[in-house]
């Protein structure tokens, strides 16, 4: 199949399935006589294993820990446990921010309990204020995303 029908079949987009030829998690496709790729049943198999694991929120680097080992089906899963033991972690760790997130727009919801000017909404009001703190209590970070976290 050409890489339309793969994405397709797969619920990617083309330059999705691009990339991840690009960063090794998925073997490139043999060329047609006209230049085409043809991708075949076992890239839909390991692309859907990828969106799979991407739907788990597993990063790139942990995902291709676990391909290197559906690649290889004789050896030891422990590390696959270790893996998927230290993922829970990161994602129990996530939950909890995604708790307090919770609570801290609650509290921000009951700011502004009835519609009014704009310039006088509590919601907007206890937003800037909170920004001017954090402003000037602690500099950002450079390079960090939100909710992402390290590979083992």
């Amino acid at each position: 199949m050409k890489i339309g029908a793969l994405a397709k079949a797969a619920h990617t987009p083309i330059e999705t399935i691009r990339y991840y030829e690009r960063v090794g998690l998925l073997s490139g496709a043999a060329r047609s006589q006209g230049n085409y790729r043809i991708y075949d049943e076992t890239h839909l198999e390991r692309l859907s294993f990828i969106r799979h694991c991407r739907g788990l929120d597993m990063t790139l680097d942990e995902i291709r820990a676990l391909l290197r080992f559906k690649d290889s089906p004789h050896e030891n899963c422990a590390e696959v446990d270790e893996l998927i033991d230290a993922h829970i972690g990161h994602v129990a760790v996530r939950i909890k921010e995604l708790k307090n997130l919770e609570r801290q727009l609650k509290a921000l919801r009951l700011a502004c309990g009835e519609a009014r000017e704009s310039g006088r909404c509590g919601i907007l009001t206890e937003l800037s204020a909170a920004a001017r703190d954090e402003r000037a209590a602690r500099p950002v970070k450079p390079g960090h995303v939100h909710g992402a976290h390290h590979p083992l």
